[in-house]
Order: C-alpha cells, then sequence, then structure tokens
C-alpha cells in the first residue's frame, strides 16, 4: 500500500494518541472528519494499522526484574525450532520471543519479580525448554530509550 503525506500526518498523530477520536484527529490533521476517518479504514483495511494496545508498567505491577535470554538450539533435531518455539510460548512469563539468522537463534525477555522469582523461572521453566544448547541471559540495568512509534 501506498501511503502519502497525509497518511503520514495521521499516522503520527494516531500514534502519539490512539485514543483520539475521528473529530479530534481530523481537527488536529486539518482534515475534514470523514477523510480522516476514511483513511485510517484505509490503512486498518491494509493492515498498516493492526491495531490498539495498552501499554502496562510491569514494574508497577511488581515485576523488578528483565532478562534477555539468547539462545542457540542444537539444530540437528528435525523440528528443533517448532518444538522450541510451542514450549516457550507456554512460559506465562515470556514476554516476548524473537528468531534471528546467525550465531544466536531466539532471544527470549522473561520478567520476573525479583532474582528469586527469576531463578525459579530459569531453573523450572527457561532450562527445560527443549533442544537448547546455549543460553546467554543479558539482566537489563535500564531502559534508555523505548519508542515504538515509527518516524514517519
Amino acid at each position: 500500500m501506498q501511503i502519502d503525506d497525509i497518511d503520514r500526518r495521521l499516522l503520527r498523530l494516531y500514534q502519539s494518541d490512539p485514543t483520539l477520536s475521528a473529530a479530534e484527529l481530523a481537527e488536529a490533521a486539518r482534515l475534514p472528519r470523514a477523510t480522516a476517518w476514511r483513511r485510517i479504514e484505509r490503512m486498518e483495511a491494509a493492515g498498516v494499522i493492526t491495531g490498539l494496545e495498552a501499554v502496562i508498567d510491569w514494574r508497577r505491577l511488581g515485576f523488578a526484574v528483565e532478562v534477555a535470554l539468547r539462545i542457540t538450539l542444537d539444530k540437528t533435531e528435525r523440528n528443533a525450532f517448532d518444538t522450541f518455539l510451542a514450549a516457550a510460548r507456554g512460559v506465562p512469563e515470556v514476554t516476548e520471543i524473537q528468531t534471528f539468522l546467525g550465531r544466536v537463534d531466539v532471544r527470549l525477555n522473561v520478567l520476573a519479580r525479583d532474582m528469586g522469582h527469576y531463578q525459579e523461572i530459569y531453573r523450572a521453566r527457561i532450562l527445560t525448554l527443549p533442544h537448547i544448547a546455549d543460553i546467554e541471559q543479558l539482566m537489563l540495568i535500564s531502559d534508555v530509550k523505548t519508542d515504538e512509534a515509527l518516524p514517519l
């Protein structure tokens, strides 16, 4: 789908505050309400806008530890990737799963209440995942920049 400068303006506004009503979005974009809403609906239908989601501060809910696990899989097993990914999806504390080409195959993001809780998760749930050849643990110290917005 091709987007023009008006679409980009709408997307920038929508990214900054997805709770804007159609009238507020149109006013901020300096467009007629029907035009703004029609363009938003077109971008939703084309899959450019895939939905809205709540951003929850996990720290305020008692989670103090975030660890990124870089995992290399033993790929000598036929369905190692699929089996590993299916099992990793079942770990509630895993909030993100990414796959890569290169030395690292998978990155898991894990949240825990404290280090004791993380140790429980790591021993009971992570180390029991199938086909792991190597794991590197990276504990989050601080968020320097977290921005989901695209530079439109």
